[in-house]
């Protein structure tokens, strides 16, 4: 994502794409960037390809500087990579692949199109978990490019990863000294007794390798465990293992970021997904403490209590604590083969308040991505975080403080975000455009971070909405920037109190409130809808009689209640009358849906419907297009037994067919309002196609 040009980059099977980020649907910059015909057909030789892999999978997209970028592909089994001219701005509509410049990608790129790694160019050195062979054994760390040696992590030593899974790369500074400076990679691995874990892992980005031993190899390496869990009632403890997305959020101090983690539980029995937030200052804490060590008969994890050498395994050469060496390289063997056989900590790392931020249980999906954005409303600052999942939803979700030293969350939305769900699988956020960009297997959208017309045309449901991103304007629910000084914008995002915030609003919305008018046939059923815009919200159902007062719907009648409302079981006349949906939030009450509902003769509305009604020639319906659609319910007959021609429901009937016809063939009210073209031309069936 380029935030100065406003491009977003995209890589796929054989193609890069640079994409408008004000809108992803303008025509894009294109580069075709194929494996050669005979690496193909090499690829194929190999057994590869029943699944289309024998081609180019763009997996990497880096800025090299202001006018480049860094690209590298699967190759059909050869790894690749190149530069991409961009040009200085995004004016010049300058996105081509630079002749003359393709290098290996072995250590920069997977072979497998389908083997996930991570990658992130630094200051001219690219840095990545990558599978380095053919057939995707050898998993390594690595470090190419640039003016430093290449460098990996030990070979085939489950001690330093045991079949890891790489999530994110980023580069943290320890201190104001540059020499302090350390990457930190998350992933997921197997643990050494089995079980599935999350790991953070530390490194010096001046780590030159070894002397003697370990030569090319990282001398600073050190992981830890990344521990995300709840505790139930019964005191038991719950793993969530399965490290999913990582994202880093900045803060004033550089040094000390917040990370958000997404976590799901890697088993089929209990099935869940969790956020958990950790300081940096816990994840240090934690690779300044003992280094895990297996002891005693049991051979046992136990905390190393030996001489710990010098310099402290992780640290940085000529940084802070070491400023008399200038390279890893004039480690002592002592401190190198310490680190060889030690890379693990003892301790693990726990999330702030030592649980999980979000967690979600018991429901059909699980989280898959995340990304997090600091907002400014009127009463502070507050975290949102967008969640992905694995059902192409994304949740909006709200942190909200609920004492000094507790949290609450809270699901402000969630929206569908491709016509076709899938999988996301990844998300960039641009707080300057206020932009979401979502990616899955599908394709790539992108969401705007405020959609205040979905909390309705309500100061109420503005204010209970609790979206730090919108505001009462005093007529509709509009975006809010901080910089508006308008002293009408009414929020309140910290209690979503609408009695103070929205005082002379709220009676001008029950005034507002249309009444709408619902048939049912009686010994049938009819479902009445209501739909609090807030999730928080709680409803009930009042119920009036023509001739009562209004009380609450009785729990001995036939209902079933719904998220979306009420289903009436088994209708008889006694049910008919108004219906008003009660929505309650925060101690707020109000009417969201006002239903009268009139209960239609059994038998009059059989006699209607019969196949024996009216004759042929008297069914004004009878001669159409034998491929047209069955037409809606047309207007009563004037043939109808005696008995019921002179009912009410008769006229009420009418009006609901009439109403249901027009709004299946809108054309018709049109036409019939113009009586020169009612006199002129005869009017269609119902179900005919509009000549108009």
């Amino acid at each position: 994502m380029d935030q100065d040009q406003g491009r977003l980059y995209l890589g796929s099977r054989e193609y890069l794409v640079a994409l408008d980020m004000h809108n992803i649907n303008k025509e894009p910059l294109i580069i075709h960037w194929p494996a050669t015909t005979q690496r193909k057909g090499e690829c194929r030789m190999t057994g590869k390809g029943g699944q289309g892999e024998c081609a180019n999978f763009v997996r990497l997209i880096e800025p090299w500087n202001r006018t480049h970028l860094y690209t590298c592909g699967t190759g059909a089994y050869k790894p690749i990579c190149t530069f991409i001219n961009r040009g200085w701005r995004a004016e010049e509509y300058l996105f081509r692949l630079v002749p003359g410049n393709g290098d290996s990608g072995k250590g920069k790129c997977s072979y497998d199109p389908r083997q996930e790694n991570a990658a992130a160019l630094i200051n001219g050195n690219l840095y990545a978990g990558v599978h380095v062979d053919f057939m995707g054994t050898d998993l390594a760390i690595f470090r190419t490019l640039g003016d430093r040696p290449a460098v990996r992590t030990e070979q085939y030593d489950s001690r330093w990863l045991n079949e890891p899974v790489f999530v994110k790369i980023q580069q943290i500074p320890d201190s104001s000294e540059s020499n302090d400076d350390k990457l930190y990679f998350f992933f997921r691995e197997k643990s050494l007794d089995g079980a599935g874990g999350a790991s953070p892992s530390v490194l010096a980005r001046n780590d030159d390798g070894g002397q003697r031993s370990l030569v090319n190899k990282w001398t600073t390496f050190l992981k830890a465990r990344l521990v995300c869990s709840v505790i139930g009632s019964d005191g038991v403890e719950t793993y969530f293992d399965e490290l999913k997305d990582v994202f880093i959020q900045p803060t004033q101090d550089e040094r000390n970021p917040v990370v958000y983690a997404v976590f799901s539980t890697a088993g089929s029995v209990f099935k869940g997904s969790a956020v958990c937030v950790y300081s940096m200052s816990d994840i240090r804490n934690v690779f300044n403490g003992p280094f895990s060590h297996k002891h005693g008969h049991n051979y046992q994890w136990t905390p190393y209590t030996g001489k710990i050498p010098y310099p402290r395994p992780g640290t940085c050469p000529g940084g802070t604590f070491t400023p008399g060496l200038r390279s890893t390289k004039e480690f002592s063997d002592e401190a190198v083969n310490f680190v060889r056989a030690h890379p693990l900590m003892y301790h693990s790392v726990y999330p702030i308040h030592k649980r999980p931020l979000v967690v979600r249980t018991g429901v059909d999906y699980r989280f898959t991505s995340i990304v997090v954005d600091l907002v400014d409303a009127v009463d502070g600052r507050y975290e949102v975080l967008f969640l992905g999942t694995d059902c192409g939803t994304v949740q909006k979700v709200i942190v909200l403080p609920k004492d000094t030293s507790t949290t609450e969350e809270l699901t402000l939305e969630e929206v569908e975000v491709f016509r076709t769900p899938a999988p996301i699988k990844t998300m960039k956020i641009s707080s300057k455009r206020q932009q979401l960009y979502v990616s899955s297997e599908m394709g790539l959208t992108q969401v705007s971070l405020h959609r205040c017309g979905v909390y309705g045309k309500a100061c109420s449901d503005c204010c209970l909405a609790r979206d730090p991103y919108c505001a009462w304007d005093g007529e509709t629910c509009s975006a809010f920037s901080p910089s508006t000084k308008r002293r009408s914008r009414r929020q309140d995002i910290k209690h979503g109190d609408p009695l103070r915030q929205c005082r002379g609003f709220n009676a001008k919305v029950e005034k507002r409130l249309s009444e709408t008018v619902q048939f049912g046939v009686e010994g049938s059923s009819t479902f009445l809808e209501c739909q609090p815009r807030s999730p928080q919200a709680t409803v009930k159902w009042l119920y009036q009689k023509p001739d009562g007062r209004r009380k609450v719907l009785s729990r001995d009648r036939e209902v079933l209640k719904t998220g979306h409302g009420i289903l009436l079981k088994s209708l008889s006349h006694a049910d008919g009358g108004l219906y008003n949906c009660l929505a309650t939030e925060n101690n707020f009450k109000h009417t969201v849906a006002r239903v009268a509902l009139r209960i239609l003769d059994r038998e009059i509305v059989e006699a209607l419907t019969s196949p024996d009604g009216p004759p042929e020639d008297q069914n004004p319906h009878h001669h159409r297009h034998p491929h047209h659609h069955p037409p809606p319910p047309s207007p009563p007959p004037h043939n109808l037994p005696p008995q019921f021609s002179s009912q009410p429901e008769i006229r009420l009937i009418n009006q609901y067919c009439q109403s249901y016809w027009q709004k299946l063939n809108p054309n018709l009210a049109t036409k019939r309002t113009s009586r020169r073209h009612a006199d002129s031309q005869p009017e269609p069936a119902p179900g005919a196609p509009s000549t108009s």
